[in-house]
């Protein structure tokens, strides 16, 4: 199910100079807030919920998914490049394994391990706060790349409609519409990580059974629509 030839070409692809530019700014900005906003208010439990909560886990890793995601397969498909992939004599879901792996990879790299130090820097993990806020993330990034990795083998503007979903949908809608949240990685991800806390500083609206069943159904349905999606555009292309 994985393979170490498409799993290279990946990341080549995912880590190129522009994209890995783009892929570190969020990073690199939370960690540069983070310490100033230590440096202005000390060490403060809730002010670290808020800065990890409000930037970390709602705009950070849902952006660097899309990135990841879309990444791993949509622009070999703009450029008509997945015929010679597709060419191979490779199982179709292996190809979508190995890139979800890869995707997974780099989006856990670029999200969970600032969150970590950023954490860390705010109040030196507090409450588990940075732990709490680095497993959520951890877990957000299994789902966000199984389901961005799939709007990438359905439409080409896969980026536009993975920005919307987690820009309008989870940080919009989902601030404004309690209903919209349990449709969220995001609270998914908060539910995780408030059972790493024990505490009120990580809430969710979503229960952790729920939670948890709705994060492997996402991951392990998206994977498979994916599979499947590459399997027909295979037979359209020898049509």
């Amino acid at each position: 199910m994985y393979d170490p030839t498409v799993a290279r070409l990946t990341y080549r692809g995912l880590l190129g100079r522009r994209r890995a530019l783009i892929l570190g700014a969020l990073p690199v900005l939370l960690i540069i807030i983070s310490a100033a906003v230590r440096g202005f208010s000390g060490a403060d439990d809730q002010v670290a919920s808020d800065v990890l909560g409000g930037f970390a886990l709602a705009t950070m890793v849902p952006i660097i998914g899309v990135i990841a995601g879309t990444g791993a397969i949509g622009p070999e498909i703009d450029d008509g490049s997945v015929v010679y992939l597709l060419a191979k004599p490779l199982k179709r879901p292996t190809i979508i394994f190995t890139k979800l792996i890869v995707a997974v990879a780099v989006t856990m790299a670029f999200s969970a391990v600032p969150t970590f130090i950023a954490g860390m820097i705010l109040n030196g993990n507090g409450q588990q706060i940075a732990v709490a806020y680095t497993v959520a993330a951890l877990v957000a990034s299994i789902a966000y790349a199984a389901l961005f990795l799939l709007l990438g083998t359905v439409t080409r503007h896969a980026v536009v409609f993975g920005l919307v979903y987690a820009l309008v949908w989870e940080a919009l809608f989902g601030s404004l519409v309690s209903g919209a949240r349990t449709l969220s990685v995001q609270q998914w991800a908060l539910a995780v990580g408030h059972k790493v806390t024990g505490g009120d500083l990580v809430t969710s609206d979503v229960g952790l059974p729920t939670a948890t069943v709705l994060l492997a159904a996402v991951t392990v349905l998206a994977t498979w629509y994916a599979g499947q999606r590459l399997r027909s555009l295979t037979l359209a292309g020898e049509e």
